[in-house]
């Protein structure tokens, strides 16, 4: 049974850092790709980040909202993929959710290409 639990999430004021992590079971993260979503309230979601599935030298992919400031990584050995989200801002608050998939294709921020899904988890950037 595939499984993605989110954690990480919370309180942080602008200019901080949070480190979520996806631990996944059920597939293993040298066959799946594993991107990462938000969604704020009224607003639809987005993709944010994908990482592949190559053993050796993931791919990697930021929308540009996020280059620069947040990164995606993967513990092999704990079946867990992270994502650093450093300099956030205000504008970063949503519920974010990590997602599987086979590939990170060329439509990797488009949730449908997305199989399954974690709950989410919280993130809120104020002072």
């Amino acid at each position: 049974q595939v499984q993605l639990v989110e954690s990480g999430g919370g309180l942080v004021q602008p200019g901080g850092s949070l480190r979520l992590s996806c631990a996944t079971s059920g597939f293993s993260l040298d066959d799946n790709a594993i991107g990462w979503f938000r969604q704020a309230p009224g607003k639809e979601r987005e993709g944010i980040s994908c990482m592949s599935h190559n053993a050796g030298s993931p791919y990697t992919y930021y929308a540009t909202s996020v280059r620069d400031r947040f990164t995606i990584s993967r513990d092999r050995a704990k079946n867990t993929v992270y994502l650093q989200m450093n300099s956030l801002k205000p504008e970063d608050s949503a519920i974010y959710y990590c997602a599987t998939a086979l590939v990170c294709g060329v439509g990797w921020y488009r949730d449908y290409e997305y199989d399954s899904w974690g709950q989410g988890t919280q993130v809120t950037v104020s002072s």
